[in-house]
């Protein structure tokens, strides 16, 4: 039975041959997730700049300014460094404090649900439904995905951090990123 095992663990083991495709994948993940993110606030970067200042209808954070120009560059420039695999645990650091930030600002008070799973969320989605099918276009409205009733808890901000700190801990992994062609060079 042993003999067995140790063949079943010699057989995973096997797999560290293409241990790089778990940093690689979490990488390209994320890539488009924050670049959207980021070019989207930097479109509109005086009403990204009002929302983070704003009490009232927004954020009510310190030093808007700064806070938006540091959130939409970390997001942005965050999203070509994972991209290529560059400076991946170094922009790690300043992405995991954005993922922080909005969970704490932006997505605490609604839970941890990203989409919204209660009765009355799905009352509301037949209501909605119900609407558009009599007023609406919609087929049309529809023909790429389902309507959802977005509950924008922290769920996906903590996935974003979780992920993140994984790639904080691994690096950009071999052979698809610049970092480790930078360190066969320079470290070796």
């Amino acid at each position: 039975m042993i003999a067995i095992l140790n063949r079943l663990q010699d057989m995973l083991d096997g797999v560290r041959a293409v241990d790089f495709l778990a940093p690689l994948t979490m990488r390209l993940y994320l890539a488009p997730v924050l670049w959207m993110a980021g070019s989207t606030k930097l479109a509109d970067i005086d009403s990204t700049i009002a929302w983070f200042g704003n009490p009232d209808w927004g954020l009510g954070l310190p030093m808007p300014e700064l806070m938006a120009w540091a959130a939409t560059l970390t997001e942005a420039g965050g999203a070509i460094l994972l991209l290529i695999g560059l400076a991946t645990r170094w922009i790690s650091i300043p992405l995991m404090v954005t993922m922080l930030v909005a969970a704490v600002t932006v997505h605490w008070p609604q839970g941890w649900a990203a989409i919204a799973e209660t009765p009355e969320a799905a009352e509301r989605l037949t209501a909605a439904t119900s609407l558009l099918q009599q007023h609406g276009h919609y087929d049309w409205l529809t023909a790429s995905g389902e309507f959802v009733i977005l509950n924008n808890g922290i769920e996906f901000a903590a996935t974003y951090f979780i992920m993140l700190l994984a790639l904080f801990f691994a690096g950009g992994g071999r052979y698809l990123s610049l970092d480790y062609w930078i360190a066969r060079r320079f470290r070796d």
